[in-house]
């Protein structure tokens, strides 16, 4: 199954787009790494954040998982974002190009729980 975590930037208000304009390096640097360090995953960086308008930003990445234990480390590394940078995060499936949230965590949301996650994506 192809999943996606994303960095939520739709409905906020205006001290968190600055706040996620103002560290959009800093988080685009560590989803690269993680995506680096995870080659072998056939993980890849989603990187859609040209618009001036937040709202149409696409930042994350995306990754197969077949068991629920594989989401363990992407779910670890966006909680470690969301601590770090005070954003919440859009978790789903791929089927046929589309996208399909099952779960939202971070900041506002409370800390993401890959069992959970996988038992929502139905791993």
């Amino acid at each position: 199954m192809l999943v996606y975590l994303l960095v939520a930037c739709d409905r906020l208000d205006e001290k968190q787009e600055k706040k996620l304009k103002r560290n959009l390096p800093d988080l685009q640097a560590a989803l690269q790494a993680y995506v680096d360090e995870n080659e072998a995953g056939n993980v890849t960086l989603i990187n859609d954040c040209e618009s001036d308008d937040c709202e149409d930003w696409q930042l994350g990445i995306s990754q197969s998982v077949k068991k629920k234990v594989q989401l363990k480390t992407p779910v670890a590394l966006f909680n470690d974002l969301a601590k770090q940078f005070g954003i919440d995060c859009e978790v789903g499936s791929i089927e046929d190009g589309e996208r399909d949230p099952v779960s939202y965590f971070g900041k506002q949301e409370g800390q993401g729980d890959a069992f959970l996650i996988g038992e929502y994506l139905g791993v």
